[in-house]
């Protein structure tokens, strides 16, 4: 297990029983969350296409703790200005951490970690 590779190709990645397992469990999440819904395609209008990304998770002692697969849409292909404003994902930023970390260590608030499986777009 110490020499997995990620994968660049989902047929690669279904070659792989752990990360064909990472695959089928963030489809279960998305549609258990609900996530889509299946609509016609305007006339004359192109689908936003997806793509997968592979990561692994590893523990504080460098362990693998588990395979990771996200379904992504590839929003760089969407034309500019349309449909900007119906989707907004969370991104966070490290000065935004950074922050929050001081003022955790100079007010003595509590911290705890987790890791959050899976993340959902909302509509605004």
């Amino acid at each position: 297990m110490a020499n997995i590779r990620i994968p660049i190709k989902v047929e690669d990645a279904l070659q792989h029983p752990k990360w064909a397992e990472a695959m089928e469990a963030e489809m279960s999440a998305l549609q258990r969350n609900d996530t889509w819904s299946i609509v016609s395609l305007p006339s004359g209008k192109k689908p936003v296409g997806y793509k997968w990304i592979f990561n692994l998770k590893h523990r504080a002692n460098g362990t693998i703790d588990r395979f990771k697969a996200r379904l992504v849409a590839k929003g760089y292909t969407q034309p500019f200005g349309i449909d900007y404003q119906e989707i907004f994902t969370l991104v966070e930023k490290m000065n935004t951490i950074r922050v929050l970390l001081s003022l955790a260590a100079n007010f003595s608030w509590p911290l705890n970690q987790f890791d959050v499986k899976n993340v959902f777009s909302m509509r605004i």
